[in-house]
Formats: C-alpha cells, sequence, structure tokens
C-alpha cells in the first residue's frame, strides 16, 4: 500500500488542519481524527491527479516523522502512479502507449485517471507494453 505521512495542526476553532510534507499543494480540513484523515486521502489523490494531468513528479513517500500519521491509498491507485512513474522513465508518451496496446488514446487516459475503475489486467497489459511487469507482495498490516 502506497502511505503518506501527513502533518495535523489544531486551528483556533478546533479544527484539524492537514497538510502532507511531500505534497505542499495539499491542504484540507477535518472535525476530528477520522474526519481529518478521509479529507487528506481524497485530497492527496486529488493532488496525485492534478500531477499527472501536468505531467509532474510524483514523489514517492517519506518515513512519517513523528506525531504524523499515515495515510493510504488503494493499491490500484499505487499501480496506476507506478504506470505512469514507468511512463515517464522510460519515455513512453499516451499516444505511444495507446499504440502498442492497440486501444485508443482515451482508454489510456482511463488508465492514468485515478477515479476511473481500471482492471488490474489492464495496467498489467500497459506495463507489459513497456517492457515491464507487475510484483504483488503481502506484507504484515502497520
Amino acid at each position: 500500500m502506497l502511505r503518506y505521512a501527513v502533518k495535523l495542526t489544531r486551528d483556533d476553532n478546533g479544527t484539524l488542519l492537514v497538510t502532507v510534507p511531500d505534497l505542499p499543494e495539499v491542504a484540507t480540513f477535518g472535525d476530528d481524527l477520522t474526519d481529518a484523515l478521509l479529507h487528506a486521502s481524497d485530497a492527496i489523490a486529488t493532488a496525485l491527479q492534478g500531477r499527472i494531468t501536468a505531467r509532474r513528479e510524483i514523489p514517492a513517500p517519506s518515513p512519517p516523522k513523528r506525531r504524523q500519521h499515515l495515510v493510504g491509498l488503494p493499491a490500484i491507485v499505487a499501480a496506476k502512479l507506478a504506470l505512469y512513474r514507468t511512463m515517464i522513465e522510460t519515455g513512453t508518451r499516451k499516444a505511444d502507449l495507446a499504440r502498442k496496446l492497440g486501444v485508443h488514446a482515451p482508454q489510456v487516459d482511463r488508465l492514468l485517471d485515478l477515479d476511473h475503475d481500471s482492471r488490474l489486467d489492464q495496467i498489467e497489459n500497459a506495463a507489459r507494453a513497456m517492457g515491464r511487469e507487475i510484483h504483488i507482495e503481502f506484507k504484515p498490516a502497520a
């Protein structure tokens, strides 16, 4: 699971401000810890989608510092981010990947859309088209 560290700061009204050191553009709020972490997950995904759209770097999560919480993203989002990173690393444009997969460009856009319900086999096929393979690993829960 991909987990980003978040910093929580209580404001004068008792609301929790959430920031993400690895993603300075992220700022959201919550009424309590549960609410703040839920909003953080959405805000992180939105920021990452914005970076994909702008073809910007996706930073790897830093280890949490003292008093920081970890916010996990779904495995399919982690797979899509890995696909995006691989495209950048290999210099593969969306049009190139679409041609390699024998699909239309909008289908590649959907593979990179963090809100779209892509199937893992589609991401696996895209990785394979770039000479990569997916490895799945189970670890003890944090």
